[in-house]
């Protein structure tokens, strides 16, 4: 999405997604105007609703969407957001590797739920877009049957594993009922071509409507502008192939 091009104003806030006993932290912006429009959630990388991700969140409210980042360390470091330091980085791991698939699902449904209840949302057109530790989550997100458009940024692990254990993650493509976009880089060490491979094989089998997209010299973390592996020909290019998923499928 173009930073440059005018927008409408928007506004920005925290609010609380109740899923249960939990109150779940979440980054919602959105058009300034009362009228319902389509949503996408925002899921994060590893280093919480930070502020690429919530400047993420905002370029999408500026496209015309209800945007909202739900904090999926909720139960385990409410509040946490941090940079992109190797400190970073272990820390973030530390909190993602206490993450269930479960509670994942849960809590991403209770950010639809929460949508819904406030009349945010236009006729139950939702997407999902998620970076890293989020693109795997998003992946799973694809599974939830309001989920009609999902943009799955190099989320490792897809074909080996799911969070907290179990079957791979890539073993529940069959439950997918919308439409998803994946994003890799052939530089990322973490997503080697035999698992992109695999993803790309499960989505065919399954007839799944699908791209799988990758990008030449990109490493992980190619669209995230505060980390150095940013490679801004690839993140142009993937954003708009984004910005023609949910157009299509959601509108805005």
């Amino acid at each position: 999405m173009d930073k440059g091009m005018a927008t409408p104003p928007i506004t920005t806030q925290f609010v609380q997604v109740p899923h249960g006993d939990l109150k779940i932290s979440a980054y919602l912006a959105r058009p300034e105007t009362s009228t319902a429009l389509p949503a996408v959630i925002v899921i994060q990388e590893i280093f919480g609703v930070n502020f690429h991700i919530r400047d993420v969140t905002e370029r999408f409210a500026k496209a015309g969407y209800v945007a909202i980042a739900p904090a999926l360390y909720q139960r385990t470091a409410p509040g946490f957001e941090t940079g992109y330091t190797p400190e970073d980085v272990t820390i973030g791991r530390s909190y993602a590797q206490q993450t269930t698939a479960a509670e994942l699902l849960g809590d991403l449904q209770a950010t639809i739920d929460y949508l819904k209840a406030e009349n945010l949302v236009q006729d139950g057109a939702i997407g999902c877009i998620g970076f890293c530790f989020g693109g795997h989550v998003a992946y799973l997100a694809a599974t939830l049957p309001e989920i009609r458009a999902t943009a799955s940024f190099y989320g490792a692990g897809i074909a080996l594993r799911t969070p907290g254990g179990g079957a791979p993650t890539v073993t529940r493509t069959p439950e997918i009922t919308g439409t998803i976009y994946t994003f890799f880089g052939t530089e990322d060490a973490s997503i080697p071509p035999d698992q992109i491979a695999t993803i790309q094989t499960a989505l065919e089998q399954h007839q799944i409507k699908h791209k799988v997209l990758v990008y030449e010299g990109a490493d992980h973390g190619f669209c995230c502008d505060a980390r150095g592996s940013y490679n801004p020909t690839a993140a142009t290019a993937a954003f708009q192939e984004v910005q023609e998923l949910f157009q299509r499928e959601l509108g805005a």
